[in-house]
């Protein structure tokens, strides 16, 4: 316990945002240049804090794209 006798709250992340947090940071400088963000914004969402919805989508439909090209 910390604080007034609460819990550390602590974000919880997706599967998605795991896979994010896992690449290189290359690749998520390029995926962040492909969800048209900067890499700032999506370490924030890979970490699961809160960005904007549009920013989440994006980067959560190049992270997608990218696994989906790296299966081949």
């Amino acid at each position: 316990m910390r604080g007034f006798l609460q819990p550390a709250l602590r974000p919880t992340r997706t599967n998605a945002q795991a896979a994010f947090l896992g690449c290189s940071r290359g690749r998520r400088a390029k995926l962040a240049r492909a969800a048209q963000t900067n890499l700032t914004v999506a370490h924030q969402w890979g970490r699961g804090e809160g960005v904007q919805p549009a920013v989440a989508e994006a980067l959560d439909a190049a992270l997608k794209a990218y696994l989906a090209k790296k299966k081949k």
